[in-house]
């Protein structure tokens, strides 16, 4: 039951910060609801989901890439009874409309969810090639987990981007501006509770109490696409592209020049949206400027309030072709304005990894969290990364039992 709560508390919350105005009162009806009606498949889960958490007709795209998001890579009751997932969703769906997990339906029928001729219940002499095959893809994704992304070829390439895709991608917190009502608060609100005192004769029975409501932290990923750095780029596009999707995050890309790809990846047809990511920069695969492109993301965008207070993604080997000490001067800046500084080099996966290129000797003593991110599982520590970066400054995260650097306050 604790998991059922923080399952449907996180959602929640993932879902108020993708413009969702879900509250806690609905993320405890939708527990509620699963624990009533006990769904059996996702399907049924998402229909509880969006009759219990969503308000209007708007909010249904934003449900639907969220619940693809959390609970494809979460759970999947289906798995329990060794069923697919992909089945056809209740009558009470308008019949041109897909939701997520929703099959190509081409000759299916309630009798016969396989579109066959077969006699409903009768043995399947496929059932031996559909068991092996689910244990090859098992295999595969297995496989798949710890292989270097400059390692794969294209066929593999598309496994990972599905795996990616459910990855489950939460900002983390922070202390909101302004105070709100909040039945936690410390504080009380004069005002609303003589307001609501003229409905009991001018006696305030019910106290108000204010408190600063905690707000989710803009996260902005700034990706190297030089040729060095290709083969994950495109992995990492994937990532940035569902973060754009699901909680509104910030993407970036650079070579020889910045180019912001927050506005195409934003497209829902994800081949339309990542046709125009590579229009938008031509020097894909080109040479690299480290510190002249992380400058010009400081003044067009960092100050003006895009990277202040913000969880900034940067990834890159830190291969600089001009000189190093402006890389330097740009990740100081960059360390005043934003939260909490991530970077990602796929080369630190190597035992012999010493961070001896120009740009990235420079830029480690102003990196909170350094990590590999050249595998699935590596991706999955850079989605905890962002994850764990707390409301208050604090000391630079370790990683492979070493600390990275000193803190901001040691600075």
């Amino acid at each position: 039951m604790a998991e059922l709560a923080q399952i449907a508390a996180s959602f929640g919350h993932l879902l108020h910060a993708a413009g969702v105005p879900v509250t806690p009162e609905r993320s405890a009806r939708f527990a509620a609801a699963i624990t009533l009606a006990a769904p059996q498949d996702l399907t049924q889960l998402y229909w509880l989901g969006r009759v219990t958490l969503i308000t209007a007709h708007e909010q249904i795209d934003i449900y639907d890439r969220s619940f693809a998001q959390v609970f494809r890579g979460i759970i999947d009751m289906a798995d329990f009874r060794g069923e697919s997932a992909n089945q056809a969703p209740p009558a009470a769906a308008p019949t041109g409309e897909r939701k997520p997990g929703d099959p190509e339906r081409t000759g299916e029928s309630n009798n016969n969810p396989r579109g066959t001729n077969a006699t409903p219940g009768a043995r399947d002499d496929d059932d031996g090639a559909d068991e092996a095959s689910m244990l090859a893809a098992m295999s595969t994704d297995e496989r798949l987990s710890n292989k270097d992304f400059a390692a794969v070829t294209e066929e593999e390439l598309l496994l990972i981007r599905q795996l990616v895709e459910q990855l489950p991608l939460v900002p983390p917190m922070r202390k909101g501006r302004r105070e709100r009502s909040h039945s936690a608060g410390r504080r009380l609100d004069i005002r609303k509770t003589l307001r609501g005192s003229h409905r009991t004769g001018g006696d305030p029975v019910k106290l108000v109490k204010r408190a600063r409501v905690p707000r989710p932290r803009r996260i902005v990923f700034i990706a190297d696409i030089s040729g060095s750095m290709e083969p994950y780029a495109r992995v990492y596009l994937h990532l940035a592209r569902g973060g754009v999707l699901a909680i509104g995050a910030e993407a970036f890309v650079f070579a020889t020049r910045l180019t912001r790809l927050t506005r195409a990846l934003a497209i829902n047809n994800p081949d339309v949206a990542y046709r125009k990511a590579a229009a938008a920069a031509p020097d894909w695969s080109g040479g690299t400027r480290i510190g002249e492109t992380l400058m010009r993301f400081i003044n067009d965008y960092g100050r003006r309030g895009v990277a202040r207070g913000a969880v900034l993604v940067i990834i890159s080997d830190g291969w600089e072709i001009e000189d190093p000490a402006l890389v330097r001067i740009a990740m100081e800046r960059l360390s005043r304005l934003a939260h909490h500084i991530i970077w990602v080099n796929p080369r630190k996966a190597v035992a012999s990894f010493e961070p001896l290129a120009g740009g990235m000797a420079a830029a480690l003593p102003y990196v909170d969290t350094f990590v590999s991110g050249h595998s699935v599982q590596a991706l999955e520590d850079v989605v905890r990364a962002i994850g764990a970066s707390s409301v208050d400054r604090s000391p630079k995260l370790e990683s492979a039992g070493k600390p990275i650097g000193l803190s901001h306050a040691q600075r």
